[in-house]
């Protein structure tokens, strides 16, 4: 990965683009320690100190912007929440459908789209958290309402924009940068709070080190999951048009074990935290009385919270393969250019074939991600570590954005190396 970055350097034009991408990565850094006019900054980080796993995480994806009462405390969740939403009605709603296989200009009309999706759902997001985070602000009114839901929804909007700078003109995959910084920037804070841990006497020198390598095991096995693959050959039939003969090579459909990403970890947490969340507007129940009990028993640090956690994952990773990949699509375009998987006919026979394999995959990679999600929950429930939150979500999250922006930063290098060979 260095040799790569390295060579990138080399070259002016790459150079110019990775100069400009930590130029914007500057800014949204700078920008997380601007305050809002009106916020407690002490008040915000008690909440985000509780046991609350929506805000928790929220803390964390924004660099600490949450917790410290900043202009981009909503990172740009808005803008995942429209994308996804977007992707969601282009499956259910033919006339979203029709204009995403337009190409290019199609592409442009859905992304404007996604554009004011996001700022509707930064202003409703804003709304939300004015009234959740009741006792953080210093004086409630008409005034302060518009003052700090317009400075929420603006900064999603400014880093929705700076994301789609760094796609442009940077080296790609700007939101995804985005969230990689600020969850990156955590990684001090991380450090000392396991150096706290060891000089407090909640982990020994023995301990910490198994912590360590265990850490170093986790990203390692991310890694391999994450590039994982089954690859189902397809051979394509020799064809004459004309004075020519095409087709006759071989070839493969790559099907990823981990296809969905995080999001099923997302759509899983934001079910979770829902009953949590609802209950921030409102008066904490008494102790002993039934919502009270019902809230500690769906709390985190549950053991209910991480078998039901775990079983969403999978539902959601299922979902979400279904939507994103079509087998009956697929076995359809390569019967009508010649392809067929061998030893399996065309047609129906072959979309079965595929997702017979696709849900064997699938259940692989669903076990994986919940697995990886809940770890975190039993390994804080059992070593009782203070001020350290090891989320699995951040984790995947730094490990794909990571492995992404170097097959990216790869692919432009070799692009231009196929350029000037032809020039």
């Amino acid at each position: 990965m260095f040799q790569i970055l390295r060579n990138a350097w080399k070259i002016p034009d790459l150079r110019k683009k990775m100069l400009y991408t930590i130029l914007m990565l500057i800014i949204f850094r700078l920008g997380s320690f601007i305050p809002v006019p009106g916020m407690n900054k002490e008040a915000l980080q008690q909440l985000v100190g509780a046991d609350n796993s929506l805000f928790g995480l929220l803390n964390t994806l924004t660099g600490g912007a949450f917790g410290n009462a900043t202009i981009f405390a909503m990172s740009i969740t808005p803008y995942i929440n429209s994308s996804i939403i977007i992707q969601l009605l282009t499956v259910a709603i033919p006339s979203l459908e029709r204009l995403a296989k337009e190409g290019e200009e199609g592409r442009k009309k859905i992304a404007q789209y996604t554009r004011y999706g996001t700022v509707i759902l930064g202003f409703i997001q804003a709304t939300g958290l004015y009234f959740a985070l009741r006792g953080a602000i210093t004086q409630r009114g008409v005034l302060s309402y518009i003052t700090i839901t317009l400075t929420f929804t603006a900064g999603t909007a400014f880093l929705m924009w700076l994301g789609e700078q760094i796609t442009e003109k940077g080296i790609g995959n700007g939101i995804s940068l985005l969230i990689f910084a600020g969850i990156v920037s955590r990684g001090p804070a991380m450090v000392q709070a396991l150096y706290a841990n060891y000089v407090n006497g909640n982990l020994n020198i023995f301990t910490l080190i198994l912590f360590i390598i265990f850490a170093l095991a986790v990203v390692a096995v991310v890694v391999i999951m994450n590039q994982a693959e089954r690859r189902i050959p397809v051979q394509y039939a020799k064809r004459v048009v004309g004075r020519k003969m095409y087709g006759g090579q071989s070839t493969h459909i790559p099907i990823k074990v981990s296809m969905a990403g995080v999001i099923p970890i997302i759509f899983a947490m934001s079910i979770m935290a829902f009953p949590s969340t609802i209950a921030q507007f409102f008066t904490q129940p008494a102790a002993g009385t039934f919502w009270r009990k019902f809230l500690d028993f769906i709390s985190p640090s549950s053991w209910f919270y991480g078998v039901a956690y775990f079983f969403l994952i999978i539902f959601f990773t299922y979902f979400y393969t279904a939507i994103y990949f079509n087998p009956i699509e697929i076995a359809n375009n390569m019967k009508k250019n010649g392809g067929f998987i061998p030893g399996i006919r065309p047609g129906k026979p072959t979309s079965d074939y595929i997702n017979r394999v696709l849900s064997r995959i699938t259940l692989a990679g669903a076990v994986f991600l919940g697995f990886i999600a809940v770890l975190p929950i039993f390994v804080n429930y059992g070593i009782k570590l203070s001020g350290l939150a090891v989320g699995g979500t951040s984790l995947l999250i730094v490990v794909s954005v990571a492995l992404e922006t170097v097959q990216q930063v790869e692919s432009q290098m070799l692009m231009r190396h196929y350029k000037g060979f032809l020039e």
